[in-house]
Parts: C-alpha cells; structure tokens; sequence
C-alpha cells in the first residue's frame, strides 16, 4: 500500500477523569474538508428554521385581520409550535446516536415538514387544521433542524463550544429579514403570498446544508490539541479557570434523579417563559402603545439580532469569566428589559422600548448560548447532545406559560402585569441559579478519583 493510501491511525486514549476520546484522523481525513464546513452548513440551516419563531412575531398583529382568529388563538398556536419545537429535540438527539441516523435524513424531513407549515399559515383559514400542519408538524420539523444541527457542530467542535453558540445565533438573527419583510408586505391581504416563498427558501437552503452534514465519529478529537491536556491544563485551556468539568459522564436516565436536573430545568423554563413572551407580543404590544407597524417591526427585529448576535460573544464570555456568572448576569438583565419595555409603551418612550427590546433579546441570546456548555460542564460529554435536549424541552412549559396563558392574561387586563410578572420570573430564575452545584463532586477543591456517586 502507497503513503498516499495509508490511513492515519485511530487511537482510543482517557483523561484524568475516565472520559474518552478518538485521536489520530484529521477532518480532512475524515469528509476530505475542513470542519468550518460543518459549520458553516448547520449555520445557514439554522437561519431558515428561525422564521417560525422570531419570524412568527412579526405575523402576531395581522393574523387575526387575515384569518379572523382572536390574539389568544394566535398565541396558542405559536405555544403548540414552541411546545413541538422544543419537544423534538431530545429523541431526534437520542435517536441519532443511538441509531446512526445520518444528519441529511433528520434535516430533509425537518425541512419538508417546516416548510409545509408555513404553506399551511398562509393559504388556510382553518384554525385546526393550521394547528396540525404548522403547529405541530411545522413544530417538529424546526426542532429536528434545531437539534440536529446543533449535535453536528458539538462533534465536530468538542474543544470548541462557542462554535455550538454561533451556529445557534443563526436562529435568531436569521429571522430577520423575514421580520422586516413581515412587517412591511406581510399585509392581511399579502400573507399567502409572502409565507409560499418563504417556504420555497425553508426547502432549497435547509436542502442544501444536507447534503453537507456528516456526522464526526464518536468522541473524535481534533490533532491540534493533546484532550488529556485540555482536561486539566488551564494554560491549554483557560475555560477551566471558572468552568470545572463535569466529575463524569451522565445518562439521561441518572441525570433526571440528579437535584442539579431540576434547579436548572426550572431556571430554564423561568427564562424562556420570559423570553418567548416578549417575542411572541412585542410588536403587538408596540402597537397597542401607539406606535406604527414600522417601529414594531424595528424593534422585534433588534430583539431577534441581538439574540442572534450576542450568542458568539456570551459563549466566549462564559469560557473567560465563568458560564454561571454570564448567565445570572443575563437574567438579571432580562428583568431589567421587561421593566424597560413595560414603562416604554406606557409612557410612549420610544427610546425605553427599544432598548429594552434588546436587551431582552441580548438576555435569552446569552442564556440559549450558554445552556449546552454549562449542561456539559456538569452533566458531561454526551455526542449528538441528547442531555442538552432534556433541558431544552423546558421551553415547552416556557412557551406555554410565557405565549398562551399570558395571551389570556393580556386579552383580560392588558399588559401591565405580565411585563412585571416576566420581569419577577426573570429574577426568580437568576436566584435559582446559585443553588446549581455539579452532581457528584466531592468537597475538596481539587478532584482525586473519579466517582459513580449520583
């Protein structure tokens, strides 16, 4: 056999705390490119799979003029959307790495049913049926490109995990065009004609990224970097100076019996209840206060680019200062935001409202970002991320506390006091955090062996 045939050999070694790692192939040797391909795939997928949620509301002021429903209808439809999304995520992970499903499969069949949501949104009329295609189907499909692209970039980028932020940043500011072409021609008249291209776009771009995504090999590790090093050497790694690594590798089944699991699944419903609410009535809202379409639109779309935009910089944040720190602070941020917004519309301060637009978009950003790394920092390694997906699927609770119970609550006496009641859910949720310790660690500052302690 030639050099030029000889393949690299593969290596299986440990690290200090008994994890595992794949050495000796490069990604060139692996898929005959470099791995930013990967990224780069996963990034332009994620852009489209935003348009149902950031996108949505920007739609939320003119559906019940296109298709008669009442704002609690169109609230609940985007929770069942956001219960669906969220909900898919964890068994599409878990499926994929216990099966080997290629990443093309999950994504050509979340782009097939995301994009037969929008079709269904803006052609049909009824409420039922738009619940099942858009919904639920609609739902699942932008949770299966959510989730999928998502495990891809974590494999391909193990050392890397503000990697796995940029790409998810892709899910927010991505919807941005679509906001603002919403809110200029997604007139009641216009919407079918808007949404049937935007399907079209959802089909060719998510299409495309499949027959990119391949999979890293399980536990794969880059040749550039010595894993057993990066464990412990904070000279390699300075993320290990405020981020301890997990004592061990978690299973779903013994993360769930974990007091860490609910201290964080709480903190993470609490912030996406917030986060999901101002999305899904900000324009609304804006408009109600005596505002024009325009300035809704430029303020959901400053929510959507600063959710976007801050998650690179929160997940690199979080390796320098510490990724419980960044999150508390982008809690209580998140409180600060909804005061800003209520007293904004109150008192027609446009400067308050958009402001605090963004900092509300900037706060769940930093907090989306951040959620795998610091699910990994004390759960541990899992490829695919499927424990990611159990925390995830806390948005579910948060869509249908933060989109339709606070629809009714608005429909009943306004805004007032759900913009303080996001504002105290926010804060609850930053206090939580400082209850969350990493399972299994001993006391001592400095581990000596590893445990199968629970």
């Amino acid at each position: 056999m030639s050099t030029a045939d000889a393949r690299p050999e593969v290596t299986e070694i440990h690290d200090f705390y008994g994890r595992q790692y794949r050495v000796g192939e490069s990604d060139r040797d692996l898929i005959g490119r470099s791995r930013s391909w990967q990224l780069g795939a996963a990034w332009a997928a994620m852009l489209m799979a935003s348009i149902g949620q950031y996108g949505y509301g920007a739609l939320m002021p003119v559906l019940g003029a296109s298709h008669g429903w009442s704002l609690a209808m169109g609230g609940w439809l985007f929770a069942v959307w956001l219960l669906c999304q969220s909900a898919a995520v964890y068994p599409a992970a878990r499926v994929r790495t216990v099966a080997g499903i290629r990443p093309a499969v999950t994504l050509v069949a979340g782009a097939v049913l995301s994009a037969g949501g929008l079709l269904a949104l803006g052609l049909s009329d009824s409420f039922g049926l738009v619940v099942l295609v858009h919904g639920i189907l609609g739902g699942i499909g932008a949770g299966l490109i959510y989730g999928t692209c998502l495990g891809v970039v974590a494999r391909w980028y193990p050392e890397r995990p503000s990697r796995a932020a940029f790409a998810s940043g892709a899910f927010a500011y991505g919807a941005v065009p679509f906001i603002i072409m919403a809110g200029w021609f997604g007139a009641p008249a216009d919407l079918a004609a808007f949404l049937v291209p935007a399907a079209v776009a959802v089909l060719v771009v998510v299409g495309g990224s499949a027959t990119i995504l391949r999979d890293a090999p399980e536990h794969w590790w880059p040749n550039h970097i010595d894993p057993r090093a990066w464990a412990l050497d904070k000279k390699v790694n300075p993320a290990l100076r405020h981020n301890r690594p997990a004592i061990r590798d978690y299973a779903p089944a013994e993360l769930v019996r974990c007091q860490a699991y609910g201290v964080l699944f709480f903190a993470v419903t609490c912030a996406t209840a917030v986060a999901l609410f101002t999305i899904a009535y900000l324009a609304v809202f804006a408009i109600s206060s005596g505002w024009g379409q325009g300035f809704a639109v430029a303020s959901l779309a400053g929510l959507a680019a600063a959710s976007g935009v801050i998650r690179t910089w929160a997940g690199r944040a979080g390796e320098t200062y510490g990724r419980l720190r960044v999150v508390r602070l982008a809690l209580y941020t998140g409180a600060v935001a909804q005061v800003l917004l209520l007293a904004g519309g109150e008192y027609r301060f446009a400067l308050a409202l958009f402001v605090g637009a963004v900092l509300a978009g900037a706060a769940a950003g930093a907090c989306i970002a951040l959620l795998p790394s610091l699910v990994e920092s004390h759960f541990g390694e899992q490829p695919g991320l499927p424990n990611f997906g159990l925390f995830y699927s806390a948005k579910a609770i948060g869509g249908l506390v933060g989109v339709a119970l606070a629809g009714h609550v608005v429909a009943a006496g306004g805004f007032p006091a759900v913009f303080l009641g996001a504002a105290v859910l926010s804060l609850l949720a930053a206090v939580v955090t400082r209850r969350l310790r990493q399972p299994g660690r001993p006391p001592s500052l400095v581990p000596t062996q590893p445990t199968r302690a629970g």
